[in-house]
């Protein structure tokens, strides 16, 4: 695969979209495991904004892969490590990014063993891992101008 500049089209989309779907956990009820755990429809809604907004993240990141770098990259859990190689994440960044990988694979793959505690847990104490690893993703291509393809 041959490097080709990152598609700023992509870039903001799949941003805006992380940020649309942190705003829905936002507007639910998370001031009190209770107010969130007293309609299902809560839980339901909050896995299914954090799972669109961990997939989202993923695809951010296999896209910087593939058009930076020239790597494809197929599985989630793949992507942080990739990304620390080439310098886009930290060591504690990409530890991060693979625990949100490993979150979205149980949500997806493994979701009778989940709890709505659990995603009450994740929402209300780790939403803003999320916001940190896109905030982090974002300052390297705001770095590194010169990797974007700005034409539609």
């Amino acid at each position: 695969m041959t490097p080709s500049g990152l598609r700023e089209k992509i870039i903001v989309e799949r941003a805006a979209w992380i940020r649309k779907m942190i705003g829905g956990i936002q507007a639910l009820p998370l001031d009190s495991k209770e107010s969130f755990l007293s309609d299902p429809r809560n839980a339901a809604s909050a896995e299914s904004y954090l799972r669109r907004s961990l997939e989202a993240l993923m695809d951010l990141g296999r896209h910087i892969l593939a058009k930076a770098f020239g790597k494809a990259v197929t599985e989630y859990k793949e992507i942080p490590g990739e990304l620390q190689r080439e310098g886009v994440l930290h060591s504690t960044d990409a530890r991060l990014m693979r625990e949100l990988a490993g979150y979205r694979k149980r949500m997806v793959h493994f979701c009778d063993e989940g709890t709505t505690e659990e995603i009450y847990h994740i929402c209300h104490d780790q939403l803003r891992d999320v916001e940190r690893i896109l905030a982090v993703i974002l300052k390297w291509i705001n770095s590194n101008p010169e990797l974007v393809d700005r034409s539609l």
